[in-house]
């Protein structure tokens, strides 16, 4: 009974974005742990700055899933961040960075197009469906977080935005979306698919990803544990500051 409330208690915790983000959810591993474990270790863990490009992905989800923090956000009409008002205007405030009232726009275009579409907003809005639900287990011993953007009744659905929609298939394995297919399916119990939109022609699609896609970020998953087994676990052998990369050319 203990051990359920303290999983209870872990998921309401895990709800709020700034435990996600904190030093709580940093106990846990998540997807994106997966690249910095795999390709600098040295890195891990290591908070990042908040940038204009996380700032409009967050913004592009909660205009979509959680319109009233969407409400919150404040916007500049500048032309760039070079500007004397944008930097008078952090100096002020202290914030380290705002996003322009041009980005606010295009991502609401984005959000209007994709609300157009039936297929879309019925698979986003359909009833039951429950967003932003955070979820843990362990994969080989080791603790892994993760939040659905949207669960359904038999699958899950994660909002993408892409550059170009005809190379989405080739950046889901540049940005460990594979993995995220593999952790999400142990976590939830269920296949992930993705709801693309292109940032630049607004042309739209859904993804579903093969066995094989999955697999390979199964594989992604097992060699970043042994990363984290090596260098981060209790009894780890080795210290991350003696990490070099070693291949064959």
């Amino acid at each position: 009974m203990k051990e359920t409330l303290e999983h209870i208690d872990t998921l309401v915790r895990l709800k709020d974005d700034n435990e996600y983000y904190g030093a709580f959810g940093r106990k846990f591993i998540s997807n994106s742990d997966i690249g910095t474990l795999l390709k600098n270790p040295m890195q891990f863990r290591v908070p990042r700055p908040d940038t204009p490009v996380f700032a409009i992905g967050r913004y592009f989800h909660q205009l979509i899933l959680e319109p009233e923090k969407a409400k919150e956000v404040t916007s500049l009409n500048v032309s760039s961040r070079n500007t004397k008002v944008y930097k008078e205007y952090l100096r002020e405030t202290g914030k380290p960075m705002s996003l322009l009232d041009k980005e606010v726009e295009a991502t609401q275009q984005l959000v209007d197009r994709m609300k157009m579409n039936y297929d879309f907003f019925d698979g986003i809005y359909k009833d039951g469906n429950r967003f932003e639900v955070p979820a843990v287990t362990k994969i080989l011993g080791v603790d892994f977080k993760g939040k659905a953007d949207i669960e359904c009744d038999d699958c899950l659905i994660d909002l993408k935005t892409t550059a170009d929609i005809y190379k989405f298939k080739y950046s889901a394995y540049s940005y460990n979306y594979d993995s995220q297919c593999y952790i999400y399916q142990v976590l939830f119990g269920k296949p992930l698919k993705f709801y693309v939109i292109d940032k630049n022609t607004l042309l739209m699609g859904i993804f579903t990803p093969s066995e094989e896609f999955v697999e390979r970020g199964k594989d992604k998953v097992y060699r970043a544990i042994k990363v984290y087994e090596r260098f981060f676990a209790k009894d780890a052998p080795d210290d991350v500051q003696d990490f070099f990369i070693e291949e064959t050319l």
